[in-house]
């Protein structure tokens, strides 16, 4: 046992290391400061990677070409599954009954056919496109998250960010310190072997050690006692990434933004309509939210928690029961500081006139637009920031006023 948690730690030697001087920098800073008004801001941003169908998760039933085009999987307002009223228009997806009950009380809201400036369907390209701030892909080795938290003045409530998962997903690599956690890092190893280790590198390299050591504090402090690491199935998964991150985030002296990515979206085939993949998926970022709620408790009044995915897929079903890859979805918001209960949208129609090159819904919101004016109503950074820093050359994306609560 000693020798194959050996092995698999000396393959990610540099990375352990690296995170564990990430933890130790966050773990002696000062205690923040909270904002003269009160207010004690937090973001969480959640990629979803593969392309989330915005058509299937928030479905324009009152389009009278919608249920012609999604076919099978198209939600209905009645049925043995019934989607979810959010107006006289959309409809929410039957296995988000969280994001539901959030959007009821006016702390979640939603932003259809959004789009980032990527309009291939390449999805390396449109998450590099998604992460990087960047009109275009390839060019950068940093994401907009973390230029946003570089650009924040120096010594106030925001210090460094919180990159959840095996690896840092490139929305916050860059400049500005980070920290991170992956709940599943060692999944086999348990206290006494993981302090065997500790012990056994202490002698043999105590670089290596220390950081050893730092990492399981925060993976304990991110865990607790209850939680129990067992592999699980997606659901389960995001439950679990979501309750670490918000018990770190809620900390006084916790990172206040954080980033992490699900996995799994890409639904070719069998998507499913109110029941099956696609609603399996859903409900775990359901879950994900409600855990996010709870974990941050008193902290989710000033939160928000922005998902978004790389593109959109087609609006017209294919051979497999499926939706290929397209280009305009959704944006979703959640937490106490949204203003909420809304579907925000300049509706395009689903006519084959109004589609996207004949085939996907078309955009009509930059997400840019979006996430600036997210970053601008919680951090209070400039409009010149954001289109010169955060997301270069984006002048023309005007932050979207009025979505955070003043």
């Amino acid at each position: 046992m000693i020798d194959c948690v050996e092995n698999r730690l000396l393959t990610s030697r540099r990375g352990l290391l690296l995170g564990g001087a990430s933890f130790a920098a966050w773990a002696y800073l000062p205690k923040f400061a909270r904002a003269a008004d009160g207010r004690d801001p937090r973001l969480i941003v959640v990629i979803l990677r593969g392309a989330l169908d915005g058509l299937s998760t928030v479905a324009p039933i009152g389009d009278p070409d919608y249920a012609g085009l999604h076919g099978s999987i198209a939600l209905a307002a009645d049925g043995a599954h019934p989607a979810i009223p959010l107006d006289s228009f959309f409809a929410l997806h039957p296995a988000m009954p969280e994001f539901s009950r959030m959007y009821r009380d006016k702390h979640a809201a939603v932003i259809h056919a959004v789009s980032t400036p990527y309009r291939d369907r390449s999805h390396f390209d449109g998450q590099d496109v998604l992460e990087s701030g960047y009109a275009g892909p390839g060019r950068v080795q940093s994401g907009w998250l973390n230029r946003a938290l570089d650009a924040l003045p120096r010594g106030e409530r925001v210090s460094s960010g919180l990159a959840v998962g095996p690896t840092t997903p490139l929305v916050l690599r860059g400049n500005a310190p980070t920290v991170g956690w992956a709940p599943v890092a060692l999944p086999q190893a348990d206290d006494d072997t993981a302090m065997r280790l500790v012990d056994l590198y202490r002698h043999r390299d105590p670089a290596l050690a220390t950081a050893l050591s730092q990492g399981l504090q925060l993976d304990k402090a991110a865990s607790g006692d209850d939680m129990k690491r067992k592999p699980g199935n997606a659901v389960a998964q995001m439950r679990q990434v979501a309750r670490g991150a918000a018990k770190l985030m809620a900390a006084d002296d916790g990172p206040r933004i954080a980033a992490l990515a699900f996995d799994g979206w890409d639904t070719h085939a069998n998507e499913g309509g109110p029941v099956g993949r696609l609603a399996f998926l859903l409900g775990g970022l359901d879950g994900a939210l409600a855990e996010f709620e709870g974990g941050l408790g008193e902290r989710w009044r000033d939160s928000v928690v922005v998902v978004a995915t790389e593109f959109g897929r087609t609006a017209r079903i294919n051979g497999t029961d499926g939706t290929d890859h397209g280009t305009g979805t959704i944006a979703l918001l959640a937490g106490g500081a949204v203003r909420g209960g809304r579907v925000i949208a300049d509706w395009p129609g689903l006519k084959l006139a109004n589609l996207h090159e004949g085939r996907d819904l078309k955009p009509t919101t930059d997400l840019r637009s979006v996430i600036k004016g997210v970053l601008q109503g919680q951090f209070g950074l400039s409009d010149r920031v954001l289109a010169e820093t955060v997301f270069p050359d984006s002048a023309s994306a005007k932050p979207m006023q009025g979505l955070v609560a003043s």
